[in-house]
């Protein structure tokens, strides 16, 4: 990311803006917000839709879900940015770090916003460009221990799998009774 400058942040005119979800309420409330603010959107579920859509008229502005069925968001902001370099894209997710940000920024994302995000959330990240959310500094970060990673991918992993206790098992490829006493433990501090 680019260090704070005293620049202005870019206008955010109202322009063509290519939304990719496959959360289809989510895709929806925002697409229906940002039309209300101006844009003229487009939707799609998933990588091949947008790129479809992409191809036929680049869009000035997309948003790009980071995990969807198929191709990642990662694999679409690179595929977004060789059709038109100029397009501004975001990443939206509502699994990030500072790591999934940096990799986002490094194939050509503008930048990387947490859901859950409204309309006003992703203009405000087109405004801001490269530069962080204002009171956010990464100089500071210290990286999680790899106890508190694996906590929090236990806990990710729990949440996609409904609570299901065998199922996260299975997704993680560990034994049930392991995952239960690592999820008897706290959460590691650090």
């Amino acid at each position: 990311m680019a260090p704070l400058d005293s620049t202005p942040p870019k206008p955010v005119e109202p322009g063509d803006l290519l939304l990719v979800d496959d959360d289809v309420v989510l895709r929806e409330r925002l697409a229906k917000a940002l039309r209300a603010r101006g844009f003229e959107v487009r939707t799609a579920g998933g990588y091949d839709e947008a790129v479809a859509l992409a191809s036929y008229r680049a869009p000035d502005y997309a948003v790009v879900d980071l995990r969807m069925p198929g191709r990642s968001g990662l694999e679409l902001v690179q595929a977004l940015h060789e059709e038109d370099s100029g397009t501004r894209i975001l990443v939206l997710s509502g699994y990030g770090s500072i790591s999934t940000a940096v990799e986002a920024v490094r194939v050509g994302a503008l930048n990387f916003v947490p859901k859950p995000a409204d309309a006003d959330d992703l203009i405000a990240a087109f405004q801001r460009g490269d530069r962080p959310a204002p009171g956010v500094s990464t100089e500071d970060y210290r990286a999680p221990s790899l106890a508190r990673a694996e906590w929090e991918h236990i806990q990710r992993v729990l949440r996609d799998s409904g609570g299901n206790i065998s199922e996260t098992a299975r997704r993680l490829g560990i034994h049930r009774r392991s995952l239960q006493r690592k999820l008897q433990r706290d959460a590691p501090r650090d």
